[in-house]
């Protein structure tokens, strides 16, 4: 009994440390809206984003909430022009 024990125990401790090697680390996103700035002709203008402007909105995709809160920012990221752009971008608008 105790050898069966013992061998669960090996067991899980194996898996555990497989999962902890294995899992993708979740990296951290800094949110600054500076990091948008590649995108900034095409908020403001009815130019069409760079590929930088998608990869940079699609980086920051867990600030945009924030952003939106935000009275400085909300007139840009909620705007009829940043719409075009994350539908150009492929990424879908966020509801907060």
């Amino acid at each position: 009994m105790v050898m069966i024990k013992a061998s669960w125990m090996s067991l899980f401790a194996i898996a555990a440390v497989l999962l902890v090697i294995l899992a993708p680390a979740a990296e951290a996103v800094t949110c600054s809206p500076m990091q948008l700035s590649p995108c900034a002709a095409a908020i403001t203008s009815s130019s069409p984003p760079s590929a930088l402007c998608c990869a940079k909105l699609k980086e920051q995709k867990p600030c945009l909430c924030g952003y939106m809160r935000n009275p400085s920012l909300r007139r840009f990221v909620s705007s009829p022009n940043a719409r075009k752009v994350s539908n150009r971008c492929r990424l879908p608008i966020p509801r907060c």
